[in-house]
C-alpha cells in the first residue's frame, strides 16, 4: 500500500492528494507532524533520490519554519547521513512533503509532471 505522509494545512499536499484521488490511486494518509517517516523509509527515499541525482538536502523542507529556526542550512553540511536521517525521523516538520513511499514508488514534494509519469 502506498503511504503518503502529508500535512493537512499544506496546499501542496492538498493538491497531491487531489491528484491521487483523481487517478483513483489507493493510499494510506499519514499526518507527517504526528508520525514522521521512519529512518528505514528515509534511507530508502534517499537511495531513490540519489539514483536521480538528488541528495540528502532534498529530503528537507528547506522553506519550512522549523528548518529556518533550527538554522539547518548551516548545520546540514556538518551532519552525517545517519544523524540527518535520525533528525528527520524525529521531526516530521523538517521533512519535505508530501513524502510518498510504496512498492517501487518514491516521491518527495509534488511536481505534477513527475507524478504523471508514475501514476
Amino acid at each position: 500500500m502506498l503511504k503518503v505522509y502529508e500535512y493537512a494545512k499544506c496546499s501542496t499536499c492538498v493538491k497531491a492528494l487531489k491528484f491521487l484521488d483523481g487517478k483513483k490511486v489507493r493510499y494510506e494518509k499519514l499526518p507527517i507532524v504526528d508520525k514522521a517517516p521512519t529512518q528505514k523509509e528515509l534511507k530508502e527515499m534517499l537511495a531513490a533520490l540519489k539514483e536521480k541525482g538528488g541528495n540528502l538536502k532534498h529530503l528537507f523542507n528547506t522553506s519550512g519554519v522549523m528548518y529556518k529556526e533550527m538554522k539547518m542550512s548551516e548545520k546540514l553540511p556538518t551532519l552525517s547521513e545517519a544523524e540527518a536521517l535520525k533528525l528527520l525521523s524525529e521531526n516530521g516538520k523538517l521533512v519535505k512533503r508530501p513524502f510518498v513511499i510504496g512498492d517501487d514508488t518514491y516521491l518527495v514534494g509534488f511536481k505534477e509532471d513527475e507524478w504523471k509519469k508514475v501514476f
